[in-house]
């Protein structure tokens, strides 16, 4: 006996359904030997790019007259007078150093006194510079950010000024900076540089203002021998012959990063109040400071003086050893052959001397006493 059953649909009679439609095309496809694809999709339109934001426009130049506080007064070099009677020679001595050696682009880099003129101006450091290139003429060389987009950064570690009685503008701070750059090749009194203004005072009578000044902190009476001056016996410009010679202010700017750091907010001459205190604690009469060991041994005894003192000693002017940026640990805790105390004798001969050695090879060929007239000539290397 048989079972009866329904009889089936043929494929023709089938309901036909979106789902049926789509397998159809798929085994269509198969059974032809090609590759089944999806159905294009349609593409949206690309969206435009964003413009590019128009580069910041220099601030229009700020005249010393209408100089307010926190403005950038573009001057030339011969234009400052100076709020202190001293420098540290062999510190300016390094700097002219390496600005005059080609050691910086036999390794690669840019001259330090570009990156340092860049700095100086607000500008960060250097990014290119052309052949024959001088900081007297910034048409020759470039810096990483371009005038007009300074930042808060970049701002703080530009040099000051205040504008005085008759709009004279007195240097509050960067003397050795720019003294480097007045005395290099390349320099010269009529470098253009931007300062940043600490105040302006010009309305102010003469007594006032250096009595201002005084009180502020913003001026330096104490000569090489740390006896004091009038304001009659600053000098009237830049230049290394104008200033007396301070060893203990070179010393201290060699123990930097080894016995200090100078902190954010950085006080006024802070190298020299250093100096003050080293006074009576390092003798370098005791020293050959044309001995590269010798004037070593003099920095180590400086800088270990910095770091063993207790954080709260005042050192000068009411500031503690903490205030004026004392490192705890000597050298940053390493070696005496490592660390900032292990580059800084390096040997002038070797690819990255260090700035002692730097500064003693340019000193070595001084053709004049330091403090005479005349400007001193570049070693060759």
């Amino acid at each position: 006996m048989t079972t009866s059953s329904r009889p089936r649909l043929s494929l023709a009679r089938r309901p036909v359904t979106a789902l049926t439609l789509a397998a159809l095309s798929l085994g269509g496809a198969l059974a032809g030997g090609g590759t089944a694809t999806a159905a294009p999709q349609p593409t949206a339109a690309p969206k435009p790019a964003a413009p590019k934001p128009a580069p910041a426009k220099p601030a229009k130049p700020v005249k010393p007259a209408d100089a307010r506080a926190g403005d950038l007064l573009d001057v030339t070099l011969d234009q400052l007078r100076p709020t202190q009677p001293t420098v540290g020679f062999d510190q300016i001595y390094y700097k002219l150093g390496r600005y005059s050696s080609t050691k910086d682009e036999a390794n690669g880099s840019i001259n330090k006194r570009f990156d340092d003129w860049c700095e100086t101006n607000g500008q960060e450091k250097a990014a290119s510079v052309k052949p024959n290139a001088k900081i007297s003429d910034a048409s020759t060389f470039t810096c990483t950010v371009p005038v007009g987009q300074e930042t808060a950064e970049t701002r703080a570690a530009m040099k000051t000024v205040v504008v005085g009685p008759g709009n004279t503008l007195y240097l509050t701070d960067g003397h050795h900076s720019l003294t480097s750059f007045l005395e290099t090749p390349g320099g010269g009194a009529k470098t253009h540089i931007r300062l940043r203004v600490t105040a302006n005072l010009s309305k102010l009578s003469t007594s006032s203002f250096w009595k201002t000044m005084q009180e502020r902190k913003w001026v330096r009476l104490r000569d090489e021998n740390n006896r004091a001056i009038t304001v009659n016996q600053l000098p009237n410009r830049l230049g290394l012959a104008n200033f007396h010679d301070d060893r203990y202010r070179s010393l201290v700017y060699f123990t930097r990063d080894i016995g200090y750091q100078p902190p954010a907010d950085a006080a006024e001459f802070l190298e020299f109040q250093w100096g003050t205190w080293l006074r009576d604690r390092v003798n370098l009469a005791s020293y050959d400071l044309t001995s590269p060991d010798s004037y070593l041994s003099a920095i180590r005894a400086a800088s270990e003086a910095m770091s063993a003192t207790p954080g709260d000693t005042v050192i000068a002017d009411g500031r503690t050893a903490d205030e004026l940026g004392r490192m705890a640990q000597w050298n940053d805790g390493k070696k005496a052959t490592g660390g900032e105390f292990g580059k800084l004798g390096t040997p002038v001969t070797e690819a990255k001397p260090g700035k002692l050695a730097y500064a003693l090879d340019y000193r070595a060929h001084l053709p004049v006493k330091p403090g005479q007239p005349g400007k001193p000539k570049p070693c060759k290397r």
